[in-house]
């Protein structure tokens, strides 16, 4: 079940619903909703998704995923972003989010400081996870309790 998304608005930006994928258990894949990143005039300043729930997977793909153009790049939009895709976890009774990034991307990383996440640690990548196939061998994890989130 997907939940309205309208009211994903603040700090300049909006979260316009592109799609959303049913979960696939047997594939290990989570209901998933994919949205563009926009500035208040419409604009379009990125993408981002949100994984509902938790599975092995989920621990080192991460349960948010985001990308902002580069022209949009430094004003913090993918930090705000996730905390609109909290507010969407939320009402999915989820209670924490994990994200997880490239140990080489530092712009990511402060991002995951920046809106209120835990290091837990450099994570291995299995052998098995797509992310392996793609040549990357380690993700930094963010754990992000959204009880204590606004």
């Amino acid at each position: 079940m997907f939940y309205d998304t309208s009211d994903l608005k603040s700090g300049g930006i909006f979260l316009t619903l592109e799609s959303t994928r049913e979960g696939q258990p047997e594939k290990g894949l989570l209901p998933t909703y994919y949205f563009d990143i926009c500035l208040i005039d419409g604009t379009r300043i990125g993408r981002c998704d949100l994984r509902i729930g938790h599975n092995d997977k989920t621990y080192i793909s991460g349960n948010i995923g985001y990308s902002v153009f580069k022209p949009h790049r430094g004003h913090r939009y993918a930090a705000k972003a996730c905390m609109l895709l909290f507010k969407q976890a939320k009402k999915h009774g989820l209670e924490y989010l994990i994200i997880t990034c490239d140990p080489d991307n530092t712009a990511s990383a402060k991002t995951c400081e920046a809106a209120g996440g835990r290091y837990i640690e450099t994570a291995d990548i299995p052998v098995d996870n797509k992310m392996y196939a793609e040549g990357k061998r380690k993700v930094m994890v963010y754990r992000f309790d959204l009880k204590a989130c606004n």
